[in-house]
């Protein structure tokens, strides 16, 4: 288990490029924190770091956006407005959990019983203002 301190936006986007390089084929990354913890700061640098140029904003409402263009792509989920799991297994999540890219899931703690055994757990907390906790579980 590692914790960084993200003292702003840039940092956390920061910290999300950084951890793009251990990311491979299959990778499945469940994120969890409160609103505003900066989630999707972290998942736009991880698209960033595995060298996609695409436009990342979050998928509450569209519940999946998915990046091209970098070494992989990248599946980018929100399970916020979710209330069941039936609703989340229409969108055939093991086509993309063991499929060609990286799937990263906010508020994967809704239905931690969808996310698989092999899931790194990232944890968003704020601690201040500025300040939030990102800890690698």
């Amino acid at each position: 288990m590692a914790t960084f301190i993200s003292n702003n936006p840039a940092a956390t986007e920061a910290i999300g490029r950084l951890f793009a390089k251990d990311v491979g084929l299959g990778s499945v990354l469940a994120l969890q924190g409160a609103l505003g913890t900066g989630k999707t700061q972290f998942v736009k640098g991880l698209v960033a770091g595995v060298g996609s140029s695409a436009s990342v904003t979050s998928p509450t409402f569209t519940i999946v956006h998915e990046y091209p263009g970098g070494r992989l792509p990248i599946y980018h989920f929100d399970f916020f407005r979710l209330r069941d799991p039936k609703s989340i297994a229409r969108l055939g999540l093991d086509d993309y959990f063991f499929g060609d890219g990286v799937s990263v899931i906010e508020w994967g703690d809704r239905f931690p019983e969808l996310i698989p055994q092999r899931a790194r757990w990232i944890l968003f907390e704020i601690k201040s203002a500025n300040e939030r906790a990102i800890t690698f579980q």
